[in-house]
């Protein structure tokens, strides 16, 4: 009766070696805190900013804290200038105009709320010994760009990648010895 269990015991050890141990496999969250759960979150957020309307005390309660948010970018009138300089200033937003106009009085903000996260899955073994790494990265990532005259929106404008979803697969035939040359240096002294 004992030899019947023990085949089973082996059969059960050799299924969570397999596929029990992916769950020992490291994965890393990467999120800029922020009030949104998802992409479409934030682009409700920002449709609700009115150019010429709203203020940044307005912006702080549909969630864009200019101030506390990770991550804000602050641009002076000169960084606007530097990034519009290859259109005509005809060509510009009403609101791009005025920012140039007003100089010192105009400040844009660029926030890049995200999130993504980074799972390595597949067989622990190859993973740990580094013959064999596969990662798959999903997540959001969003940038909002407000301009600012006189404590009024201006301009705003918008971009981002609404599914993020990268699948990456690292063969190393030679394993832990793959990367080993790296920490080795020669040195030639003559």
């Amino acid at each position: 009766m004992a030899m019947h269990k023990l085949p089973l015991a082996s059969l059960l050890l050799a299924a969570f070696l397999t596929y029990g141990c992916s769950a020992l496999l490291p994965t890393a969250k990467q999120e800029t805190k922020s009030p949104w759960n998802s992409y479409s979150d934030v682009k409700l957020a920002f449709d609700k900013v009115v150019p010429g309307q709203t203020t940044p005390r307005q912006l702080k309660t549909l969630g864009f804290d200019l101030y506390s948010t990770p991550n804000v970018t602050t641009l002076n009138y000169l960084d606007i200038a530097v990034t519009t300089q290859t259109l005509k200033r005809e060509e510009l937003d009403a609101g791009l105009q005025a920012c140039l106009s007003a100089k010192t009085h105009c400040v844009g903000y660029q926030l890049q709320p995200q999130r993504i996260n980074n799972k390595r899955y597949g067989n622990f073994f190859l993973d740990i010994l580094n013959f064999r790494r596969k990662t798959r990265q999903v997540g959001w990532q969003v940038k909002a760009l407000f301009i600012v005259v006189e404590d009024v929106i201006v301009y705003k404008l918008w971009g981002g990648n609404p599914t993020i979803l990268v699948e990456s697969d690292i063969i190393n035939p030679l394993g832990p010895l793959q990367d080993a040359g790296s920490g080795l240096a020669i040195r030639y002294i003559p």
